[in-house]
């Protein structure tokens, strides 16, 4: 048998943490001295304490720990729940992360504010394209909500293309949809030659022309893309137009290192509106 500062460092935990273990009725010691009270543990104990403390890592509370190894959850459960409180984290992992470049994007935007030349934008208009389109929803507008649904659904895309034989004829175009309770439909789609068939898993449509469109190239990964949509809603405003609707993503270069992507950003808008002469001031005749 050991002592409990023995079996506290031969489990890799403290003294007071035993303790606390014993108080709650999770690792009783192997004896207790009627005398001094001395707890005294043996090592088969440790496996006991390995799954406590293994299951309180993957944050449970120690009244879930004690339902748990009630159950006598076997090894193989144990690697499971890993797996999924690893997932977790790395999910988590990712959402912190693509939150903090979206804080970075919008610093490195107020400081780019007003330096936007207006040579940089240019209107034309966006002819008739023929897509074949995959869509899901987001949860908003925002970088963090549109980046984890639109990449698997372009992965899908390319994936059933593939299997049905239908070549991509041009970048990839994304277009979204506004819904009234702030979420938004994000279309992943890709430019084929392909007609409509029936069985097909994916959508083949034509996406309308854009009569008047203001266009922006974004050079880099479109989480940090604001700087140049806010810079486009500058210009619109500026030369008299209106936006109508959400811009569209033309997918000009898309490397695997998405800060060298390469994005054209299509904004349909309405024509200017004509400017009325103020009326000439008459002075009265002498």
């Amino acid at each position: 048998m050991f002592s409990i500062g023995e079996f506290a460092r031969l489990g890799l935990v403290s003294v007071r943490m035993l303790r606390h273990y014993d108080a709650v009725g999770l690792l009783r010691p192997a004896y207790v001295d009627p005398v001094t009270g001395y707890r005294s543990y043996q090592a088969a104990q440790l496996s006991r304490l390995n799954r406590i403390v293994a299951i309180k890592d993957l944050g449970f509370t120690l009244e879930q720990v004690r339902a748990i190894l009630d159950e006598k959850v076997g090894t193989e459960e144990l690697h499971g729940m890993v797996r999924l409180r690893r997932a977790q984290i790395e999910a988590r992992i990712s959402a912190d992360l693509a939150r903090l470049r979206g804080v970075e994007a919008r610093l490195r935007a107020i400081e780019t504010e007003g330096h936007m030349g207006a040579a940089e934008v240019v209107v034309k208009k966006v002819p008739r394209v023929r897509v074949a389109e995959l869509a899901a929803r987001a949860k908003s507008y925002e970088p963090e909500d549109i980046t984890p649904v639109i990449g698997p659904l372009y992965d899908e895309l390319c994936s059933r293309l593939d299997v049905a034989g239908v070549a991509v004829t041009g970048p990839g175009i994304a277009y979204y949809e506004a819904r009234e309770d702030g979420s938004v439909l994000v279309h992943a789609a890709m430019q084929v030659s392909a007609e409509p068939r029936p069985g097909q898993d994916f959508l083949v449509t034509d996406l309308p022309v854009l009569e008047h469109a203001a266009t922006v190239i974004h050079h880099g990964s479109m989480d940090e893309a604001g700087g140049s949509f806010q810079a486009l809603a500058h210009w619109i405003e500026a030369h008299g137009h209106r936006g109508c609707g959400l811009a569209r993503e033309v997918y000009l270069h898309s490397p695997e290192n998405r800060d060298d992507w390469v994005t054209e950003l299509q904004m349909e808008v309405s024509p200017p509106e004509p400017v009325t002469p103020a009326p000439l001031s008459q002075e009265p005749r002498p």
